[in-house]
């Protein structure tokens, strides 16, 4: 490698740990290319050791103020020049239960609020009928900024972004989380089987429980299909279950 290219990149390197430091998040990247059977069951993004929980609620809102401002400024993937803005997430800093999804849509994106389109509605429904409001719980994406045209995030893009979801997850601590579509419940569980083999059982985050169940989009795209409105059900009453006895 030339050597200008060399200092570029271990000026980027640089760049990127001060970044990590500055949110708050203690961990190692682990190599994509040698994976041991304790890696394979760790988190996609491939990272270890995460900071204990804080405890003070002046400091916890403190870290939370910290890190939303890191997320609305963020440029470490392309995905920062098509956005209209961040999307962090939102709900209590002290929430049991937790949900996460894919990506900012297009009402997302001009709005700067997870889950605010008709994808939105149809989980705002879902989480009041579990006896909730949308304050009471936390609801965050995978993805902090709109991938063009709706598309699936890209790999990079979500290791690029997954601290940011690692630190809000440390924060909250939740009891439960939620995962809505395969590439939430690929970034907690990493698995080969489909949603509709996923989901409706309890899968383990680093010792958070983890009920994987279909995106609220996929609802409404088979909107005549109780069947599949009748298995997310399913999957939150097992969710209040747990819940109630912990």
């Amino acid at each position: 490698m030339p050597e200008n290219e060399l200092l570029k990149r271990l000026e980027e390197i640089e760049e990127q740990l001060h970044f990590y430091r500055q949110l708050g998040v203690d961990f190692l990247v682990r190599s994509e290319e040698k994976k041991g059977d304790e890696e394979k069951s760790s988190s996609s993004a491939g990272l270890i050791k995460l900071e204990p929980a804080i405890e003070n609620q002046t400091s916890l809102e403190a870290e939370w103020e910290k890190l939303i401002k890191r997320i609305k400024s963020c440029r470490f993937c392309p995905l920062f020049q098509g956005r209209t803005q961040a999307v962090p997430g939102e709900g209590s800093y002290r929430a049991r239960l937790m949900f996460v999804g894919e990506a900012p849509g297009r009402d997302e994106d001009l709005q700067g609020r997870p889950f605010v389109g008709r994808a939105g509605q149809l989980l705002t429904k879902i989480i009041a009928a579990m006896g909730f409001s949308r304050q009471e719980v936390y609801i965050g994406n995978v993805i902090k900024c709109r991938p063009p045209e709706n598309r699936t995030p890209r790999p990079d893009e979500i290791k690029a972004c997954s601290p940011y979801l690692l630190r809000q997850i440390e924060l909250l601590n939740p009891r439960v989380i939620v995962t809505l579509g395969k590439v939430a419940t690929d970034f907690f569980l990493e698995s080969d089987k489909s949603m509709s083999d996923l989901r409706g059982h309890f899968g383990q985050f680093r010792g958070i429980p983890v009920m994987p169940t279909f995106h609220p989009s996929y609802l409404i795209r088979n909107e005549g299909n109780r069947g599949i409105k009748r298995l997310v059900w399913e999957d939150m009453k097992q969710v209040l279950k747990l819940l109630e006895t912990s």
